[in-house]
C-alpha cells in the first residue's frame, strides 16, 4: 500500500464537490454524473464522493452530502441503518472447522423463536415493526462472515480493542430490514424525491422513524451474530457497530447523508472487501471534515447485477464460487445471488484502502481474511 507519509489533494470537481478517487480508483461515468446531480440540489452545502463510488438507484453509492434547511430521503435509500458491526468470539483458527461448520450452520433467514419483543425493547428499537425479521441477514450484499487477522499493523491498538492474534472475529454486515424500506416508500408516496424542510411535523416524524429503523438495524446485527455464534457454541463482544446509511443532525444544525459512507468519526472503522478478498481494520485519522466525517464502506460493485451470471457462468461454474482464492467457504445456496456476489463483480479493495492512506483519511490497524461467509440456505 502507499506510505502514509505521502499525502495527496483530492479532486476538487467544483466549489461544493469533492472526490476522494486517485488515477488507480476506477469510477464509473454514472456514478460521477449522479454525484454531480445529487451535490447540485437545492440546500446542498457540500458533497464528497469515495474511492468506492458507484452507481445506485436515483443516486451514488459511496457518498456523503452536507445539506443546511431540508434533507433528502431517497439519497440515503431504503435501508436505513444498513451497516457493519465486528464482533470478537471465543473462536481460533487453530481450531476452526470451516467445511464442517459450513455444513452445519442454518437458519439465518427463518423468524428467530426467542423473545423478539424482548430483544427489540431493551435495544429501543420497539416500535419499527417487522419483529418476526429480527435476526435475518437478508439478500443482496449482505453476510455474516468469519475472519482472522492475515496481518497486524498495529499491535497496541488491536489490544486496546481486545483482538487477540489467532482469535476469529465475526463480521456482520445487514440493515433494517423492512423497516427502512417502509420508510422510504411512505416518503416517496407522499413526497416523491423532494426533499423535507427542517423542523417541519413532516421532517421530525421521518427522523423519529429513522431513528427506530437504526437501532433496530444494530439490534439485528448483534441478533445475527449471537445466532450464529450460538451454534459454534461461542458467545462475543461487540466492538464496533457503524452504519453507512443515513442521515444525522450535525452540531451547527445542518444535516449529514451517508449513502454506503462509513461515519468517521467514532473511532476504528471495519472496511470489508468482496467475500474472496480481505477486510481492513482502520483507524480514522485527522480532523477529517473535509470528507465530511465518512470514509469507504466497502470494495464498491463493478457490474451491475444483471450482467454478473452471464459474465462469469461460463468461467465459473456456481459451486466453484462456494470456494474462494483465499481457501474461504461460502455459504449460498442461491445460483443468481452467488453470481450478483461473485468477487469478480465487486472492485479491488486494496486500490480503495491505498486511496484512503494516500489522501490522509486512515491508517491500516490490521487486515483480516475471510475464514467462512454465511449468505443464504434455501428455504
Amino acid at each position: 500500500m502507499e506510505s502514509e507519509s505521502k499525502i495527496y489533494r483530492p479532486r476538487q470537481l467544483n466549489d461544493r464537490l469533492t472526490l476522494y478517487a486517485d488515477s488507480q480508483c476506477w469510477i464509473e461515468g454514472e456514478a460521477l454524473r449522479q454525484l454531480e446531480r445529487a451535490a447540485g440540489l437545492p440546500g446542498m452545502v457540500r458533497a464528497v464522493g469515495l474511492p468506492d463510488l458507484h452507481p445506485g438507484k436515483g443516486g451514488p453509492v459511496g457518498a456523503a452530502f452536507l445539506s443546511d434547511g431540508l434533507f433528502y430521503p431517497y439519497l440515503v435509500g431504503a435501508d436505513v441503518g444498513c451497516g457493519m458491526a465486528l464482533f470478537s468470539t471465543d473462536l481460533t483458527m487453530a481450531k476452526a472447522k470451516p467445511e464442517r461448520w459450513s455444513k452445519r450452520l442454518h437458519g439465518l433467514e427463518e423468524s428467530w423463536d426467542g423473545d423478539r419483543e424482548a430483544w427489540l425493547g431493551e435495544r429501543q428499537a420497539l416500535g419499527a415493526g417487522f419483529a418476526s425479521s429480527i435476526g435475518t441477514i437478508g439478500l443482496g450484499n449482505h453476510f455474516a462472515e468469519l475472519l482472522t487477522m492475515q496481518k497486524v499493523h498495529d499491535a497496541e491498538a488491536c489490544r486496546m480493542l481486545d483482538i487477540e492474534a489467532g482469535g476469529l472475529l465475526l463480521l456482520v454486515h445487514s440493515g433494517s430490514r423492512g423497516a427502512g424500506e417502509t420508510l422510504l416508500r411512505d416518503h416517496a408516496d407522499r413526497f416523491r424525491d423532494s426533499p423535507l424542510v427542517a423542523g417541519s411535523c413532516e421532517a421530525e416524524q421521518y427522523l423519529a422513524r429513522h431513528a427506530l429503523a437504526n437501532a433496530y438495524a444494530a439490534a439485528n446485527r448483534e441478533l445475527i451474530a449471537y445466532r450464529l455464534l450460538e451454534q459454534l457454541g461461542s458467545g462475543y463482544h461487540r466492538i464496533l457497530d457503524l452504519a453507512h446509511n443515513g442521515i444525522e443532525r450535525t452540531a451547527n444544525g445542518h444535516f449529514l447523508h451517508r449513502k454506503g459512507a462509513a461515519p468517521s468519526d467514532h473511532g476504528v472503522v471495519v472496511i470489508p472487501g468482496s467475500r474472496g478478498s480481505c477486510s481492513f481494520l482502520v483507524m480514522p485519522v485527522g480532523g477529517q471534515a473535509d470528507n465530511l466525517w465518512s470514509v469507504a464502506h466497502g470494495a464498491g460493485r463493478k457490474w451491475s447485477r444483471s450482467e454478473c451470471e452471464g459474465r462469469l457462468r461460463t468461467k465459473f461454474p456456481a459451486a466453484s464460487l462456494q470456494r474462494t482464492k483465499l481457501g474461504s467457504h461460502v455459504i449460498c445456496e442461491d445460483r443468481q445471488l452467488l453470481y450478483e456476489e461473485a468477487p469478480p463483480a465487486y472492485k479491488e479493495i486494496r486500490t480503495v484502502i491505498d486511496a484512503l492512506v494516500s489522501f490522509g483519511l486512515v491508517r491500516v490497524i490490521a487486515v483480516l481474511s475471510p475464514v467462512l461467509t454465511y449468505k443464504v440456505r434455501r428455504h
